[in-house]
């Protein structure tokens, strides 16, 4: 399939996470089509703008801006309508939404949204914590945990953790592994929500294939024999089987769509643990 490229201009006043996710999200539709970014963040005054402004000049496409200060945003609107650029302002009709349903103006603070709050140092809190406890490190500290996992090798156990810590909540998680007994406190813990990770054999042999091949290690390791894995894979599902722990099955899922069902699990284990 021949891929087709378009310029994408994301423009900010704060660090650009909202349009770059947006835009993502967006463009994943078109499956023949990528957007060569060009992420300008922290927009602030004049200079850093005018500097835009010629960018788009000389490769003009898409413009997707978070900019409160309506001076620049009808600079921009301006500049974009000299060049032929479609232009939008990602966050006005969501501000609008929210002005007409609470009947109170918003304020015009970039960069509102990242701020020294509580919130903010839960995450830090659950990354130092998440990062602390990969891989199995620090077992005998799991029941501080919110969620842990667990899940033979390459099961997204660690990227999926990171995303959760992300989200502010405390994760550890655990490699199952044949014949290496478990940490004693895992089976024992009361408050996390502990879940099993789980792919196809298929899928984990592709995977464990491509990780050796970038360690130049021998191709005919157990790792990567598919009878072994099944066997690892069955030990794992009996093992979550026997503790009620829930499984995913992690073969056709992003990470994002993972750790959404996670949460999901987590926030029913808080509730019915907070019911007794």
């Amino acid at each position: 399939m021949q891929r087709n490229y378009f310029h994408l201009h994301l423009v900010s006043d704060s660090t650009g996470e909202t349009l770059i996710a947006v835009s993502r999200a967006a463009a994943a539709q078109y499956e023949s089509v990528s957007a060569i970014e060009h992420v300008y963040p922290l927009i602030r005054n004049e200079a850093q703008l005018d500097r835009i402004l010629v960018a788009l000049e000389d490769a003009p496409g898409i413009v997707l801006y978070t900019l409160v200060d309506q001076t620049f945003a009808r600079r921009l609107e301006a500049a974009c309508a000299e060049y032929g650029c479609p232009c939008l302002s990602v966050l006005d009709p969501v501000l609008t939404i929210f002005q007409a349903y609470l009947g109170l103006s918003y304020t015009h603070r970039p960069g509102a949204q990242h701020v020294l709050n509580s919130d903010y140092f839960k995450r830090i809190d659950a990354l130092n914590y998440t990062m602390m406890h990969d891989d199995g490190q620090q077992g005998q500290d799991l029941d501080a945990a919110d969620i842990i996992l667990v899940g033979i090798s390459r099961t997204s156990k660690t990227p999926t953790s990171i995303y959760l810590a992300n989200r502010g909540y405390k994760t550890a998680n655990v490699p199952l592994v044949l014949n290496i007994p478990l940490p004693d406190t895992l089976e024992k813990v009361k408050k996390p929500l502990v879940v099993g990770l789980v792919a196809s054999p298929e899928r984990i042999v592709q995977i464990r294939q491509n990780r050796l091949l970038t360690l130049n290690a021998p191709d005919n390791s157990p790792y990567i024999d598919k009878s072994t894995v099944t066997e690892e894979i069955s030990y794992s599902r009996r093992l979550c089987g026997r503790n009620n722990w829930p499984m995913i099955d992690v073969t056709r899922r992003s990470i994002e769509e993972t750790a959404a069902a996670i949460i999901d699990l987590h926030r029913d284990h808080t509730r019915q643990r907070d019911a007794l």
